[in-house]
């Protein structure tokens, strides 16, 4: 079965890509709101989707002629260097052209010279969408609305 061909009741699925970026967990605001000017980052009826993992770690050593031996005062070649990440992800549709746009505007704002991006072809859900659903699960109906915000 290809899931061109899937069609439940409950919704079916799109071909996407999804961009894994290795960051700060200060900066994924900045990503976005790059992004953002050149895709809308939509998954349904909203704009502006994306998951942020928790802070986790990064490390990597350095060859000779790297951005770090070149401007770090005394850092040695081959040393580990660790520090915090998250994982910001975020998808698009399967366009190369709109690929090129977000990978620019990445880059662009990115405080690594040579970021990880992990590029993955997925496909999203989307769903049956009604607002008005009495479905007793949905965060309207089941007595505890929304989760608190965090931002």
């Amino acid at each position: 079965m290809h899931l061109d061909d899937y069609k439940a009741k409950s919704g079916t699925f799109v071909p996407v890509w999804t961009l894994e970026i290795q960051t700060l967990p200060a900066d994924t605001d900045r990503i976005l709101d790059e992004v953002l000017k050149v895709h809308p980052l939509s998954f349904g009826r909203y704009q502006r989707n994306a998951s942020i993992s928790a802070v986790g770690k990064e490390t990597a050593q350095p060859e000779p002629g790297s951005t770090t031996t070149t401007h770090v005062d005394g850092f040695e070649a081959g040393t580990t260097e660790t520090y915090p990440m998250v994982e910001l992800k975020i998808s698009i549709e399967r366009d190369p052209g709109v690929l090129e746009k977000v990978m620019d505007a990445i880059l662009n704002v990115h405080h690594y010279e040579e970021p990880v991006i992990f590029l993955r072809e997925d496909w999203a859900s989307r769903a049956a969408y009604d607002p008005h659903s009495d479905n007793p699960n949905r965060w309207w109906n089941n007595g505890r609305g929304l989760p608190d915000r965090i931002g």
